[in-house]
């Protein structure tokens, strides 16, 4: 590093290095210790991932870690996360090959979940696979609440996959006041996701723990509201699957229930079961489901063309035992409107899509306040 030049992440791991790790005696570095060092702009951090039966020690490492980072020339906020790395365990099998659950993911109705300071509601959008169109519904819902004259804030949980600051048409970086991120705004929306802090278009190239982590300070490090001022309803956008983040979020924040979203296809239907049955597990309510793409209408007579099959969202609702909240269109102003940073809500009010997402915030709300 040369004088009045920005230290670089070689620069960082050089004065990691110089920080003993109390178990091998190692620099943080050569110990393994360093996950997802990131510096850049002013700002420098990592995780510091210990086995867990010794992470109460680790916690002055931690601070000297932070002060070696804040020493560094340029760097104005240091931030070292500790968490514990689970012990390796063999995937066990049972008789008929089948997958016995993950012993360390200990499901069940979270115990000290809470919801963030001054917000009343908090409502996740998930979906059990990828490319449903679940940021499409989150996005629009966010917006549909807004505009029945309620505070809302939209979280963007998708780590490795954020989509919210463009569907949204935000750019820039979040500041800092009182020790507390502060969200940025579109749309009448208060709006935080990871997608604020990489590039568009870098890989997360993030493990299980350092993911649940970040995903623990967007939801309780974010100035949402106010006293004065309180959110009337955070949205939760779930990356798809049913993993690390998802029981991060149940266990630690307080949800007052799931919106599911699919399509009408069989093998999406699949998956949002398995959703289903993983919030069932957890006893968080699940609001509705919203059958996305749903049909695509005719140019010339209106009727309806169900490109990926008909019914099959409606049947499972109606397995599940909760209501379809809507069946939204395949549009192409969705499409144009989500490319184009303001969603179909506010871009197409009069389409068939936006008032699906209409009804759907309505119905929804009602289920949370009524």
């Amino acid at each position: 590093m040369t004088a009045g030049s920005p230290p670089t992440p070689e620069d960082a791991r050089a004065a990691l290095d110089r920080i003993e790790d109390p178990a091998t005696g190692l620099g943080l570095v050569k110990a393994g210790l360093v996950q997802g060092l990131v510096v850049r702009e002013g700002k420098a951090g990592f995780v510091l991932e210990v086995p867990a039966a010794r992470v109460g020690g680790y916690g002055p490492v931690r601070e000297a870690a932070e002060k070696a980072l804040a020493a560094l020339p340029g760097i104005t906020r240091a931030q070292v996360v500790l968490t514990a790395q689970a012990p390796a365990e063999t995937t066990r099998v049972r008789k008929g090959a089948k997958v016995a659950d993950d012993p360390q993911a200990q499901v069940g109705p979270p115990p000290a979940s809470e919801k963030p300071a001054h917000v009343r509601h908090v409502i996740a959008v998930a979906s059990g696979k990828g490319g449903v169109g679940k940021s499409t519904v989150s996005t629009n819902l966010a917006c549909a609440l807004a505009g029945l004259g309620l505070k809302v804030g939209l979280l963007d949980a998708d780590i490795y996959g954020p989509s919210a600051p463009r569907m949204m048409g935000v750019e820039g970086e979040p500041t800092f006041e009182d020790k507390k991120l502060l969200p940025l705004e579109a749309h009448g929306v208060r709006l935080m996701s990871i997608g604020f802090m990489v590039d568009e278009g870098r890989a997360m190239i993030w493990r299980g723990p350092m993911a649940s982590s970040a995903v623990r300070q967007l939801i309780h490090d974010v100035a949402w509201g106010s006293e004065a001022q309180p959110l009337d309803v955070l949205v939760v956008d779930l990356p798809p699957g049913t993993g690390d983040i998802h029981l991060t979020l149940v266990q630690k924040l307080r949800i007052d229930g799931v919106v599911l979203v699919t399509t009408p296809q069989e093998i999406a239907l699949i998956d949002a079961r398995r959703a289903a049955a993983m919030f069932a597990k957890t006893a968080t309510p699940i609001l509705g489901l919203i059958e996305n793409m749903a049909f695509f209408a005719d140019p010339a007579t209106g009727a309806p063309i169900p490109i990926f099959g008909s019914g099959g969202g409606v049947a499972e609702a109606e397995a599940l035992g909760t209501p379809v909240l809507a069946q939204v269109p395949i549009e192409m102003s969705v499409r144009e409107a989500g490319d184009a940073g303001r969603p179909v809500v506010l871009a197409a009010p009069g389409s068939a899509a936006a008032r699906a997402f209409v009804d759907a915030a309505k119905a929804v709300w009602k289920s949370i306040d009524g």
